[in-house]
């Protein structure tokens, strides 16, 4: 599962081994418990990655293997592409823009959408110094 979490300055990617339906239950019993409101919807993410990381081409592949088409890659311009993920939203209201989007798309898939966000990541730190 893909983990997307959207805060008011940035967002964090991560790959947790729980499947969708036991991470949302979860959440949604914290919810329960600390009284906390909890708004669920069908939503898409999307985030950019630059078209020269290693192993671009494999995410290429594996998105036309998965025809359930929940992940797509559409180039931007000459240096980026947009990765656009369906999935759910999870936040206090539908109205906020901090919360979690959650997804999942096949593992092979995760683990290299997972590891090219971190090499990006990395890139951009690298050159913000």
């Amino acid at each position: 599962m893909l983990k997307l979490t959207y805060t008011e300055s940035s967002f964090d990617l991560e790959c947790i081994t729980l499947s969708l339906e036991e991470w949302v239950a979860q959440r949604v019993i914290l919810a329960l418990r600390v009284g906390q409101s909890l708004c669920i919807e069908p939503s898409t993410a999307s985030f950019l990655l630059p078209v020269d990381l290693p192993g671009v081409e494999v995410l290429r592949s594996e998105v036309k293997r998965d025809d359930r088409e929940i992940i797509a890659l559409c180039a931007c311009d000459a240096e980026y592409m947009e990765v656009t993920l369906r999935g759910s939203w999870l936040s206090g209201s539908s109205k906020d823009s901090v919360g979690v989007f959650v997804t999942t798309i096949s593992d092979r898939a995760e683990f290299f959408l997972h590891k090219l966000w971190q090499e990006a990541q990395s890139c951009a730190s690298v050159m913000s110094e």
